[in-house]
């Protein structure tokens, strides 16, 4: 299970990169892994101001349908585009061309909250 030093994760298993005022977010290996083949993914918040926690989306596998949650206050500036053709690069590459939005921070400070990569192994016991 693949889980990058440098990101942040939350215990809904999204994952947050953190560049500048913006921020980068999708699931993590394990979320895919655990979903199975994701067949679509539908995000229509875009442009909406969004709090911590709150849903901004659904991810479509297989079998079930799981809800997206925020890592972190924002507003959702960029819905990846590819994802609208090719949902799949969510198992094949999830912290690369498989990331879900791009968000503009309200308060980046709340990335502090969020658990690092060996806190995040812990909990799914990788």
């Amino acid at each position: 299970m693949n889980i990058p030093a440098d990101l942040k994760y939350t215990k809904d298993h999204e994952w947050i990169r953190i560049e500048g005022d913006t921020a980068v977010v999708g699931i993590t290996d394990f979320a895919q892994g655990e979903l199975g083949d994701i067949v679509f993914v539908d995000i229509k918040s875009e442009g909406q101001p969004l709090d911590r926690e709150a849903v901004f989306g659904t991810v479509e596998a297989v079998k079930t349908v799981s809800d997206l949650f925020m890592p972190v206050s924002g507003t959702i500036v960029e819905v990846n585009p590819a994802l609208a053709s090719n949902a799949a690069m969510v198992n094949s590459d999830p912290y690369g061309e498989g990331w879900m939005v791009r968000v503009k921070l309200s308060d980046a400070a709340q990335a502090s909250d969020l658990l690092t990569a060996d806190a995040y192994q812990a909990l799914v016991g990788g």
